[in-house]
């Protein structure tokens, strides 16, 4: 059975794949599609449930307080779900800011700052995405 480093590891590098297939979007809409907004993180979630399954139970703590929610997640395994979970919806957010800018006829030059920061700071990358839409129609 792999250790949680060498899933980790596995994890972080299907993820850049999927990242780099957004970015080759314009080119590949479809296959980009296909791998970021779909297949990866399918992959990143089925991972998600078995760390789940395996680790969560033997877990203290809780989501009632700070305090709970910093034991619930002292163990490798279920930081590493954690940090999977990240993986998988931060590329989901990509991937739909990619289809969107492609159906909103937003130039995707303008779309690879917002993809860098979703990569990097999920929320600020949605955040950024989201005004650039909202000035993108008001100019219209």
């Amino acid at each position: 059975m792999m250790n949680a480093d060498m899933i980790f590891q596995i994890a972080n590098l299907t993820a850049l794949a999927g990242w780099l297939a957004l970015l080759a979007s314009p080119f590949f809409p479809v296959v980009a599609d296909r791998i970021a907004g779909l297949a990866i993180p399918l992959l990143l979630s089925v991972v998600y449930c078995v760390l789940l399954v395996v680790y969560w139970a033997p877990s203290e703590g809780g989501f009632d307080s700070l305090a709970n929610l910093m034991r619930l997640f002292q163990g490798p395994e279920v930081v590493l779900a954690g940090w999977i979970h990240y993986l998988a919806f931060d590329m989901l957010t990509g991937a739909w800011e990619v289809r969107t800018a492609r159906v909103e006829n937003i130039p995707f030059l303008l779309v690879v700052p917002c993809l860098a920061l979703t990569f990097l700071l999920g929320p600020i990358g949605f955040l950024v995405f989201t005004i650039l839409r909202g000035a993108r129609r008001a100019v219209r």
